[in-house]
């Protein structure tokens, strides 16, 4: 039985220049996958055989977490039974079914009815320069609150941790997520981890990537923080297991 979102299907960004961002992470060892017609405005996605990252050139919400469930438009009173209030409903037989609505702290989530791109030919081992995709890390003020709001969903949390950093890792068949205080890093974090991670940043480097500011408490040595032309914030960490 799928879970309430259904199947982890993008992280959905909004950028006025696709080609920027297509050279982007393209630059970092990133694919592109194949469209469809499903969606009317300027549409690409790119993926490392884990994360497919879509960049729209639209207004909405971004970041968003876009799931796949087939069905959606019957689903709807699933979603009133678990108290989530829509903030999109498009839905019937002469349009392409889409919801939309928040968490508790501001993150937009939307599901659709089905898939907007073609897989790609990539395997999950065939990692870009960034390392293994971890997990999707979004800030939240309260992580009881959080995880009260996501396990109905479809995601079981673990035990809080503290290291790089305070955070509550939650997983699903098909996306891990985590929380951690908006102190730490007010926006959402793509999380990256590798064993070499320091070579790697190294070779980022030697490319000309830019990195910024690593959030607080995280050590300089290994780690980096990059932001992609849509403001994506990608967080490389070494892997010490």
């Amino acid at each position: 039985m799928l879970p309430l979102v259904g199947r982890f299907h993008e992280f959905s960004v909004v950028t006025q220049d696709i080609r920027a961002c297509v050279a982007f992470y393209e630059q970092l060892g990133f694919t592109p996958a194949a469209t469809n017609d499903a969606l009317a405005h300027p549409y690409g996605v790119l993926s490392d055989g884990r994360l497919h990252l879509g960049v729209h050139q639209r207004s909405a919400p971004t970041p968003t977490l876009t799931f796949v469930r087939p069905g959606v438009g019957s689903s709807l009173p699933a979603y009133d039974a678990a108290g989530i209030e829509l903030t999109v409903c498009r839905t019937g037989e002469d349009v392409f079914n889409e919801i939309g609505f928040n968490d508790p702290f501001g993150q937009a989530i939307t599901v659709l009815e089905a898939r907007t791109y073609s897989p790609t030919a990539r395997a999950a081992a065939d990692v870009s320069l960034l390392g293994d995709f971890a997990e999707v890390s979004l800030p939240a003020s309260d992580f009881a609150a959080a995880q009260a709001f996501w396990e109905p969903l479809g995601f079981v949390a673990a035990d809080e941790a503290q290291q790089p950093y305070a955070h509550l890792p939650l997983t699903s068949d098909t996306l891990d997520i985590a929380f951690h205080h908006p102190r730490t890093c007010d926006r959402p974090m793509l999380v990256f981890r590798s064993a070499d991670m320091a070579a790697r940043v190294t070779r980022l480097h030697e490319l000309g990537v830019e990195t910024s500011p690593l959030p607080r408490g995280i050590p300089a040595a290994g780690n980096a923080l990059l932001q992609g032309p849509d403001g994506t914030v990608l967080l490389l960490l070494q892997d010490e297991d």
